[in-house]
């Protein structure tokens, strides 16, 4: 990556006109040994200082910085800006026909961005450059409604040029829509609110290639301990669209509660929601799946079992160890309860929850759970004891790990028959089932993809990634964001204290987990389990975190966190102006004076 033009003063800035709006500002920003530093402002230094956003994109070395995540790939631009009149900005989009709602969205979402950072639209002047925003598709062979898969190209070029005079153009090409997205994004973190001329600026040249170090980029959201509401999870979607995360994994239902609406078994969610207001009724889940496609998104269900099922069970007589008291005996966390997969009526109404699930998200890779499944709780059930014991089998651990591969075989079977005419790849996490010897008994490595949530240092994961499975990493102790806060079920601070902060999520190197199986890892998801976390608290839990998260999986830097904070902070800024609820880093004051506030290993003295 290389910078082009000088740094200097940075007084072609092609708007060096006084402003009487400005009067009221006292200070700007001038970039000094590529650090933006805050001046007072005055008759003689008005024309030259800048404000934060514009000093930001020069100052930060080889890449623009206000583009979050970093680009991986070519970057080269101009130290030159131009102001731009946001009324007239003209869209040259793909007509394809089925695409055609997804591309009117898009318009309305870049233009919702570039306003956001306007604290006054009434103040802004008049005038500035027209701006084309062309987008071309390099394969536009079906006009299909796009769908992300892992096979999903999403690479994109950006293109900024203009003439002395003339109409800025910036130019997306990529493959698909997806990519395309990606580089509207980014566009729209090059168009920056100046205000001390009160003006949108564009910088006037750049080129940048971009794609994706990992084609998984996940955050999970558990909206069964809490619930979730619609406009919580869209707010959600939209803060993952500005760092370019690609897949919601959406643990729906568990233990606590059962909000997703089967019309086909009714009893599951009228005797399982918290209240009749808080489920997810098909339409609700249509909404949310569109509302990610066009954010280039996939919502990926789970529907986690045979563990981690309860409420809205009761009717059914397919569960064992369901409300059992003492909790702790049976399961991780009350309320307990496993399905029975002695009981061959459970698969039909397994059969439909499924049919439901893929009608109405359509998914590429399917998350069937497989967690914390206890034998202890299995082995209460009389009728389970007595099934397995008709067959020839015993009553020992090998004995139930294998009635959970007789449950996962018939549950799998459920799947594909609803799935047709595809076979989406399964997702399951990391448990008994995923250990040495019953991974190469019982899984198939062409079918399943394994999701890691052990610590990262453990050596199952090298004995997972050796056989050849496909794994996401979602270790604990970097990437479970609801970690630190009191216990919930005693006293002290919750199992997976204490708190991680965005530095350990930045540092946290997939290489250096897969270590020679890097090629197998798909990538990431940062998780929210809801125990202590509702739509009150989501937003600071996963923002800024989650932007951390998503440069690593996005460009995967070989610079440590520390290079990284200041545009993080910057970043997060910008969160907040697009009412992401991101929790504080620092004081304004460091947002203000860069790199002031972290120690100087070097030079610091206690």
């Amino acid at each position: 990556m290389k910078l082009l033009a000088p740094l200097l003063v940075l007084f072609a800035l092609g708007v060096q006109r006084s402003c009487s709006s400005g009067d009221d500002l006292i200070y700007g920003y001038e970039c000094q040994k590529s650090r933006c530093v805050k001046v007072e402002l005055d008759s003689q230094n008005f024309q030259k200082a800048i404000s934060l956003p514009v000093c930001r994109i020069f100052c930060s070395g080889d890449v623009p910085g206000t583009i979050w995540p970093r680009p991986s790939g070519l970057v080269d631009f101009d130290s030159y800006m131009l102001a731009v009149d946001p009324s007239n900005i003209e869209f040259h989009l793909p007509t394809l026909s089925k695409q055609s709602q997804l591309w009117t969205a898009s318009k309305e979402r870049f233009m919702h961005l570039l306003y956001a950072v306007v604290p006054n639209k009434n103040v802004l002047r008049k005038g500035g450059r027209p701006l084309i925003v062309s987008v071309e598709l390099t394969s536009t062979l079906d006009d299909v409604v796009p769908r992300l898969t892992l096979d999903t190209d999403e690479s994109y070029a950006l293109q900024i040029s203009s003439g002395n005079g003339s109409v800025a153009t910036a130019t997306i090409s990529a493959n698909n829509y997806f990519g395309a997205r990606h580089g509207l994004e980014t566009l729209s973190q090059l168009l920056v609110y100046d205000d001390i001329r009160r003006e949108i600026q564009i910088l006037a040249r750049a080129n940048i290639e971009d794609k994706p170090a990992y084609k998984w980029r996940g955050l999970l959201l558990d909206t069964s301990r809490n619930f979730f509401s619609v406009k919580s999870i869209k707010r959600t979607l939209d803060a993952m669209a500005m760092v370019k995360l690609n897949t919601f994994h959406w643990h729906i239902t568990d233990s606590a509660s059962f909000p997703f609406e089967v019309k086909s078994q009714p009893e599951l969610y009228k005797l399982g929601a918290y209240s009749p207001r808080k489920v997810y009724s098909h339409e609700d889940i249509k909404d949310i799946v569109e509302y990610g496609r066009v954010r280039g998104i996939r919502v990926m269900p789970e529907f986690d079992a045979p563990a981690h099922v309860g409420e809205g069970w009761q009717q059914k007589n397919m569960t064992a160890c369901f409300r059992a008291q003492p909790w702790i005996n049976y399961c991780v966390e009350p309320p307990c309860g496993q399905l029975d997969p002695t009981v061959e009526e459970l698969y039909p109404v397994l059969e439909d929850i499924y049919r439901e699930m893929f009608e109405l998200f359509d998914p590429d890779v399917f998350h069937m759970g497989g967690d914390e499944v206890s034998v202890s709780c299995w082995n209460s059930s009389e009728r389970i004891q007595n099934w397995m014991l008709q067959k020839g089998w015993g009553l020992n651990e090998a004995d139930f790990i294998r009635l959970w591969a007789h449950f996962q075989d018939e549950a799998l079977k459920r799947v594909d028959a609803v799935a047709q005419p595809n076979q989406p790849s399964i997702n399951l996490w990391t448990s008994h089932l995923t250990k040495v010897p019953y991974i190469d008994e019982y899984l198939d490595k062409e079918r399943y993809n394994i999701q890691i949530w052990t610590q990262g240092n453990d050596s199952v994961i090298q004995e997972i990634l050796k056989r050849g499975f496909r794994v996401i990493i979602s270790n604990y102790d970097a990437l479970y964001f609801d970690c630190g806060g009191a216990a919930w079920v005693a006293a002290g601070n919750n199992w997976c204290s204490p708190y991680i902060g965005w530095q350990k999520v930045y540092d946290n190197n997939l290489d250096t987990i897969a270590g020679q199986y890097r090629a197998q890892v798909l990538g990431a998801e940062a998780a929210i389990w809801s125990e202590e976390i509702d739509e009150y608290t989501l937003d600071s839990r996963f923002w800024p975190r989650a932007s951390a998260f998503a440069e690593r999986l996005w460009s995967n830097p070989n610079e440590s966190w520390t290079s990284a904070e200041a545009r993080l902070l910057f970043h997060r800024q910008r969160l907040t102006d697009y009412d992401i609820g991101a929790e504080a880093m620092q004081p304004e004051w460091c947002l203000q004076n860069e790199n002031e506030c972290p120690i100087n290993a070097l030079n610091a003295k206690f």
